[in-house]
Formats: structure tokens, C-alpha cells, sequence
């Protein structure tokens, strides 16, 4: 699961777009219809606001069609009040390039107390993301990894609430210009834009016809059913081999707990925190993988992409890493801190998903992870453990929950993937044959 609705979501320029040259005057049909119905759904299903609540919106400047269709609906919701956060995406890559080598291990007081109003009145948050893949290539990884490691802690409490679900919390897609040249090389501007959004609209059960909401509670109630059979099996461990060389083992805590569809928060108020979302996950024991595992897709981090790498693991710790392309950006971010040195997050997406049958490459994590069963380094969700939301630090590393500042979802799942489970009473049953869940 995609996590970190950064108040900084802006991180790359989008190079050409039409910024000052007019609107974006889209050819998809019934566009501005799909365009309402995807802002009722982040609202109405992925975030879920309540009335008298005041969420929070952060958008690039580019997605400004849908953030403000999303401020329309949260208040025609019966919120209090709407926080909206833009971002341009020019500005902070000018930031990173130019700015003087201290600001990037100073965090602001200003913004320390933004966090902290946000977490006190527990305002539901919207990311909307769309920004170049590549849109950091050529800044220094080291000025990246210092504003992250200087930010980490004044906002941890914040995130910390974030991934312990205390408020509801989404993350989604707008494409831009840059985004979509790259996900379709063979088309320019406008026409890109279009193949994207029909790639968006279809993934996320977007037809125009207005009923976007009641096609996703009928998808989470698939998934919910299938999260309760791993439920039931109560895996002591999974074992996952493809022909890749992919042979990697994962022992998972003793209390986990298979999540997927929505989330809720403790007053019992469901959300979905990635639209789109195919995925069924849970924590895997920090100190418990063993062996190699290959990525199946390129890796979009901090503005570069990652691609042709594998891990290798030793008492849950990754000891070994190689890339083809985009290596130095990869160890950095597992360099980040202790915890980024282990998983966090190991999801289930069948091969056969409706993202991947589209046979796009997004190189966005939020879909990608979702045409793909995929693996995280760095911080584990506390609710993938029976009572974990409820147990400190030192708790839930105790209880088999990896600690760390960071959370980067990398994409493992081939159409001969094999995972096999192990239960407690020494049974193999086979969860994943041939890219595709086996029940």
C-alpha cells in the first residue's frame, strides 16, 4: 500500500505542460461526467468525510480540475471547513537544485505546526498525485535523503497516526503532462493525457454513469472475502519462486492480519487509502525473510526510476543489492535509516488484475503495486497485527512490526509466480499458482 501524503507532494517539474496556454480541452468521452463521478468517489469512498469534519487536500497546480470538483463535493459532504495544500512541482525541483545546502537539514516551525493542527483536529487527508517519474533526475540523492531524514521526526507523529488509520486518509491520480509522455511514448500532449485518463477511469470503475460508488463498495466486498480466507489459514509463512530466480521465504508474525479493500478508523469509519486498490496485504516478521527476490517492473523513487534490481535478504535484513539502472537511488533510500533495511508490507495482487490487463506501465506505484504483488522496505501498518494500533514502538517491533521513517512499495509479481503457505500445523497450501491466486 502506497503511504506519505507529503505536504511536499510536489517533487519534479512537469516539463512542457500548458500552463498559461489555456485548458486542457479533453477528448475522452463523457470526460467532465467521469471527472465528477472520480471526485465523488476520493471523497465520498476513498477519504470518506463526515460531516463537521475538515479534511485536507494536497494537489500539483496542474491537478486543479479535480481538487477543486473534490472541495466541491467534501463540502456539498458536510464538512466544517477544507484545508487545500497546492504544490508546484517547478518550485521544488528549483528548490532541490539551487537552494543553500543547510535548508535541507532544517524543518521549519511553521510546518512542524501545521502537522501537529492537522493530527489535533484528526482531518482527513487527499493526496492527489501526478508528477514526472523522472521528474528529479540529475539532483543530488544525498540533498533528497537529508530533507527527509530532517522532516522524518517532526512529522512522524503525524504519519505514525496516518499509517495506525486514526483518520481516514487517501491517496489517487491526475495525469499530467510530463507523467503521461512517459507512460505513452508514442503520443504528445493532449493526446497522452486522454490514453491516461481512459487508463484511470477504466481502473477505477469510472464509467460516467455516476454509480463509481457503488461499483467500489461492491469491489470491497470482494476483497474482504478473499482477506478473510488467508485470515482463516493463519499462514506461519509464505515461500515465493518465479523464473526470475526469485526464491525468497517470509515468515510473518504470529498475530498477523490479512487487510484489503478498506480501512477504518477506531470510530469505525471506513475508508480506502489507495484508489485504485486490488491488493490484499499484511506485515511479514521483520527479522524473519530469507533469499533473493527480483522486481518485476521499474521503480519510480524520488524522481528516478529503478530498474532490473533484485534483494537479498538475511535474518530479514537486506544485505545485498543490485541494479541496472538507477542503483544509487535505491541504496540511498534503504540507507535511510536501521528500518529501511527490512520489509514492512507483503501484498497480494493476482496477476489477472484489471490494472494489469489494461497492459499499461504507469510508473506510479499506486498503480503499479496494484498490477502486481508486491513487496516494502521500510515501516510496517500497525493494524497488520491484532492490537497492534495500540502498542508503542519498542510493542510493536516485540510483536514482529518493522520501525522506520520510510515506506517504498517495490513490484514482484510475474505471471509464474508461485507463493506457497506454510500453516502452523505444518500444511503447504498453494496461495498463488501461476501469477493468480489459487482459491
Amino acid at each position: 500500500m502506497q503511504t506519505g501524503i507529503a505536504f511536499f507532494a510536489g517533487t519534479g517539474y512537469n516539463e512542457g505542460t500548458k500552463s498559461g496556454k489555456g485548458e486542457y480541452a479533453s477528448m475522452v468521452k463523457d470526460f467532465k461526467a467521469k471527472l465528477k463521478e472520480y471526485a465523488h468517489l476520493l471523497v465520498e469512498v476513498g477519504m470518506n468525510v463526515q460531516p463537521g469534519q475538515t479534511p485536507r487536500i494536497a494537489a500539483p497546480i496542474e491537478c486543479a480540475p479535480l481538487a477543486r470538483l473534490c472541495v466541491e463535493a467534501a463540502y456539498d459532504c458536510g464538512t466544517r471547513d477544507v484545508v487545500m495544500d497546492w504544490t508546484d512541482d517547478f518550485v521544488s525541483r528549483q528548490r532541490y537544485l539551487k537552494a543553500d545546502e543547510a535548508v535541507f537539514s532544517e524543518f521549519p516551525s511553521y510546518l512542524k505546526a501545521r502537522f501537529d493542527w492537522l493530527l489535533e483536529q484528526q482531518a482527513p487527508a487527499l493526496s492527489i498525485t501526478g508528477s514526472d517519474p523522472e521528474a528529479l533526475k540529475g539532483v543530488d540523492p544525498a540533498r533528497i535523503q537529508t530533507w527527509q531524514r530532517a522532516s522524518a521526526q517532526p512529522t512522524k507523529p503525524y504519519y505514525d497516526a496516518m499509517t495506525a488509520n486514526r483518520f481516514q486518509w487517501c491517496v489517487a491520480a491526475y495525469p499530467t503532462r510530463a507523467w503521461a509522455e512517459k507512460v505513452f511514448p508514442d503520443k504528445r500532449g493532449e493526446e497522452a493525457m486522454d490514453a491516461l485518463w481512459d487508463a484511470i477511469f477504466s481502473v477505477c470503475r469510472i464509467t460516467g454513469d455516476g454509480k463509481g460508488v457503488e461499483r467500489w463498495k461492491e469491489h470491497i466486498e470482494a476483497t474482504a472475502r478473499r482477506a478473510k480466507i488467508l485470515n482463516d489459514y493463519n499462514f506461519k509463512s509464505l515461500h515465493y519462486t518465479n523464473s526470475l530466480g526469485t526464491d525468497l521465504t517470509i515468515r510473518l508474525p504470529d498475530r498477523h492480519v490479512w487487510m484489503g479493500g478498506a480501512d477504518a478508523t477506531p470510530a469505525g469509519v471506513e475508508f480506502v487509502a489507495n484508489m485504485p486498490t486490488e491488493e490484499i496485504f499484511t506485515a511479514p516478521r521483520w527479522d524473519g525473510v530469507d533469499g533473493r527476490v527480483y522486481a518485476a517492473l521499474p521503480l519510480a523513487l524520488n524522481g528516478n526510476l529503478v530498474r532490473d534490481f533484485y534483494l537479498d535478504f538475511r535474518n530479514g535484513r537486506i544485505v545485498d543489492v543490485h541494479a541496472g539502472e538507477g542503483e544509487e537511488v535505491l541504496k540511498n533510500s534503504i540507507n535511510l535509516d536501521e528500518g529501511s533495511s527490512y520489509l514492512g508490507e507483503v501484498a497480494l495482487v493476482p496477476y489477472d488484475s484489471p490494472i494489469r490487463n489494461t497492459g499499461v506501465l504507469f510508473y506510479n506505484t499506486l498503480f503499479d503495486e496494484n498490477a502486481s504483488c508486491h513487496l516494502a522496505f521500510g515501516s510496517a501498518y500497525p493494524n497488520c497485527v491484532k492490537g497492534g494500533e495500540k502498542l508503542d514502538g519498542k510493542g510493536q517491533k516485540a510483536a514482529g512490526l518493522n520501525q522506520s521513517m520510510n515506506h517504498v512499495d517495490f513490484m514482484v509479481g510475474t505471471a509464474d509466480l508461485s507463493i506457497t503457505g506454510s500453516t502452523w500445523d505444518g500444511r503447504e497450501i498453494p496461495v498463488f499458482v501461476e501469477g493468480n491466486f489459487a482459491f
